[in-house]
């Protein structure tokens, strides 16, 4: 049996694999658990050796130590024969690393970060999910860096678990992992605590936990009343996300219960396909005239910032709405104050149109490292903003995700 302490699973992928002489094998490349107990049972390495494409896949019984610096197995090299994963095995980077869950306590939507890995009863256990700041750090390899510089404030990075016991993975072709909830614990919450998480979470996710309700919770967390004014204060494109889930007589009734300027905003993102720019942006954004000066464009922000749920760029616009440039806050408090924003902006704005699909929207982030993309429509007027989170969510392969770490 191998003595193993705690260890999250960002601090074992990448560690060498060692044969029993101390011959390289390769570098850990992801873990394989078996969803059976509480706890998963972790039953595979899979590792990567260098000139072959295929990963190796090697029994966990194989593992015989696991260091600082590396994972050491039982046989030799050339002795290792291939293993193959199993039907109801799931890997832990592609099945559970990023996935939305439900914070039941702290009743809020988190994504996992890590992931920690324990021994209990004498096997290595998955434990729990590591969804706080600190934990994206560690696995981005800045954790040492944000440690120290952290305590020059007195702060550190906060590290949040949630153990096992209250997640599960469902079996299904895309392994996506649901929130593990009996309907008495759902019942529990209170209406607008469970709307609010719900509209938190992305769309797959909202479908499969709304199918999970029975009618009398559903009910109660969309009652009309209470849910309008849940919506009236949810950002526009979240809110159009929520009720573009329900039927359309529900929708209808929601929408005719809303404030009317926060129901024409949501309902002029119901006309547009949910991939599409017009079904992704939100109308919550900062447009700026072009004949003001730095000084006066500060000011407006100051006004419109408390309605404002992220500003990342400053959008200028005439007086018929077109998108003619655009600036960081930045380069905003920077300019001389009786600077016109014609002389700050950047004239040459990447911008998609309406019906522009997700896929596209994320490369474009991507390619240019921005946070959001303004939306014109076919004579370029501003129609809102695309963020980032709302781009990536789902679509982003892994190779662009380390090109925008600022979204995470």
């Amino acid at each position: 049996m191998i003595f193993f302490a705690e260890a999250y699973f960002s601090e074992l992928v990448r560690k060498q694999v060692l044969d029993i002489g101390g011959g390289r094998v390769g570098r850990v490349g992801d873990i394989a658990v078996r969803p059976e107990a509480v706890f998963p049972l972790v039953t595979k390495l899979l590792v990567k050796v260098k000139g072959r494409k295929q990963r190796l896949v090697v029994p966990w019984e194989l593992v015989r130590s696991v260091s600082a610096d590396a994972v050491t197995l039982y046989a030799k090299r050339g002795e290792l024969n291939e293993a193959k994963l199993e039907e109801h095995e799931i890997l832990l980077s592609k099945a559970i690393l990023d996935r939305q869950i439900v914070d039941i306590k702290g009743r809020r939507v988190v994504r996992v970060n890590d992931l920690t890995l324990g021994s209990v009863a004498g096997q290595v256990r998955l434990v729990a999910a590591a969804v706080g700041p600190r934990s994206f750090l560690r696995r981005a390899g800045l954790e040492g860096i944000a440690l120290r510089f952290s305590s020059w404030f007195g702060r550190r990075p906060r590290e949040h678990l949630i153990s096992w016991e209250h997640l599960q993975t469902l079996h299904t072709p895309r392994h996506q992992l649901q929130l593990a909830l009996e309907q008495k614990r759902l019942a529990q919450l209170r209406p607008a605590d469970l709307a609010d998480i719900i509209s938190q979470l992305s769309h797959h996710d909202r479908e499969a936990l709304l199918h999970r309700l029975d009618e009398g919770t559903a009910a109660q967390a969309l009652d009309t009343e209470k849910a309008s004014d849940i919506l009236d204060e949810m950002v526009p494109d979240d809110a159009a996300d929520l009720v573009a889930d329900l039927s359309q007589e529900r929708a209808h009734e929601l929408l005719q219960s809303m404030e009317p300027e926060e129901a024409s905003d949501v309902k002029e993102l119901l006309a547009y396909p949910d991939d599409s720019a017009g079904g992704l942006m939100t109308t919550d954004y900062i447009g700026l005239p072009v004949n003001l000066t730095a000084e006066q464009a500060i000011a407006r922000l100051r006004q419109a910032a408390e309605d404002t749920e992220t500003i990342y760029y400053v959008y200028v616009v005439d007086e018929e709405e077109h998108l003619t440039g655009v600036l960081s806050l930045r380069d905003l408090l920077f300019s001389p104050a009786a600077r016109p924003l014609a002389e700050v902006m950047v004239r040459n704005v990447i911008s998609v149109d309406l019906l522009t699909n997700q896929r596209e929207i994320a490369r474009l982030m991507a390619k240019y490292n921005l946070l959001a993309l303004p939306v014109v429509d076919k004579e370029r007027r501003l129609q809102g903003i695309v963020t980032v989170d709302d781009a990536i969510d789902a679509v982003i392969p892994t190779r662009w995700k380390k090109e925008i770490p600022k979204a995470f």
